[in-house]
């Protein structure tokens, strides 16, 4: 049986040696506000319509003020998705899966168009990161 030896350390550069600037590239470079905008309308939708999840789930009377404001804004954005799955629970409670398809539907959505963004502004030549 062989014993291996440590490798030895790289033979460092003398101190006076200058340093050599490295090459940034642009392959990061897209619109990041476009990017930013269509998170923050898409953290929004999906605030509200959890907001709303929420208040199906545990029972929020309706008759306040602010959860009724949040049932008439979010409406119009779960509409959509209403009669996919069958609503569980009692007359005051209820589990509204179409609130859960359409936060799920509106992530995939803003995800879409932020690839599209990075694909669309990203200098030509170059690879969008998918990250």
């Amino acid at each position: 049986m062989a014993i291996q030896q440590p490798a030895s350390a790289p033979a460092s550069a003398p101190a006076s040696a200058p340093v050599q600037p490295t090459s940034v590239t642009e392959e990061s470079r897209y619109n990041f506000r476009a990017v930013a905008v269509v998170g923050f309308v898409v953290g929004v939708v999906d605030i509200f319509i959890a907001a709303r999840f929420l208040g199906k789930l545990l029972g929020a009377s309706a008759h306040s003020a602010f959860v009724n404001f949040i049932y008439q804004v979010s409406s119009p954005m779960v509409a959509p998705f209403t009669g996919i799955f069958g609503n569980a629970g009692s007359g005051a409670n209820s589990f509204e899966t179409a609130s859960l398809v359409a936060i799920a539907v509106y992530a995939v959505i803003g995800w879409g168009i932020v690839v599209l963004i990075r694909i669309v502004t990203a200098p030509r030549g170059t690879k969008p990161s998918t990250s």
